[in-house]
């Protein structure tokens, strides 16, 4: 049984980070983003004994990007832009008793920006891997993204698999059963969710926290291996001010 698990409802945080092709621009807007992020979040409030970075992955379209602003902001944006690259969010959680803050990378699912979104899965404790149960090429895609986590993330990134758009039962194209077998013969959570009812949305998120958390609790999941996805009790330094984390520069959603 997993440890339980709640929400914290502090304020979250939703970032845009586009990336675009040209190198310089990328390594000069993160920057900007992380030095903003550091200076304004100096302040908050909130104390946290972990946090747990998480990366959302699936094709174009699927809702990655609803999905994330559905749980930071608990608000679904119709009509959102395609992620250009990835996008960044963050919320506080509950987990038996412990403060843990999750940091959210959504990745763009354009195979144009794979090269480019790769790097990100690299030191994940979670991944959201996310298929449109109306749309059967979404569905068709996870083993190559799957390779791609198993590839790029530690041996103990808790993966789960998500059918997102569950609302539009009329237009499914992917059953229930199908998917809950590739889920069960990959090793992987699952669960369907609708970004746009919030349906499971929370479940989704709290379900890889606390199977990370047992890990930690077990001993499986090293701390003190960059690649883990983890940090422990952030510093606080004179003034109590924590420094770990990034503040957004402007907040919005791109599906």
């Amino acid at each position: 049984m997993y440890p339980s698990a709640s929400v914290d409802n502090g304020p979250s945080r939703f970032i845009y980070i586009h990336l675009y092709p040209l190198h310089q621009i990328i390594l000069k807007q993160i920057s900007d983003i992380i030095s903003s992020h550091r200076a304004t979040m100096a302040t908050a409030p909130y104390n946290y004994s972990y946090i747990f970075k998480y990366i959302i992955i699936g094709d174009m379209g699927v809702g990655k990007s609803c999905l994330l602003h559905q749980f930071t902001e608990k608000k679904f944006m119709a009509d959102c832009p395609h992620t250009i690259g990835v996008e960044f969010g963050t919320r506080i959680i509950e987990v038996s008793g412990q403060k843990i803050k999750l940091q959210i990378w959504d990745t763009a699912g354009q195979e144009r920006f794979r090269a480019v979104t790769r790097s990100y899965y690299r030191g994940a404790a979670g991944a959201l891997m996310v298929y449109d149960i109306t749309r059967r090429s979404t569905y068709n895609h996870l083993s190559s993204w799957l390779t791609d986590a198993r590839n790029l993330t530690n041996p103990n990134t808790v993966i789960i698999l998500i059918g997102n758009k569950a609302d539009l039962e009329a237009q499914r194209d992917v059953t229930y059963e199908e998917a809950k077998q590739f889920a069960e013969e990959n090793g992987l959570l699952f669960l369907e969710a609708s970004a746009k009812t919030g349906e499971n949305v929370e479940d989704a998120f709290l379900e890889a926290a606390k199977k990370i958390y047992q890990n930690i609790q077990d001993g499986s999941l090293d701390l003190n291996a960059a690649e883990s996805g983890v940090q422990h009790k952030p510093s606080a330094p004179q003034g109590g001010r924590l420094t770990s984390e990034p503040q957004p520069q402007r907040e919005g959603c791109g599906c």
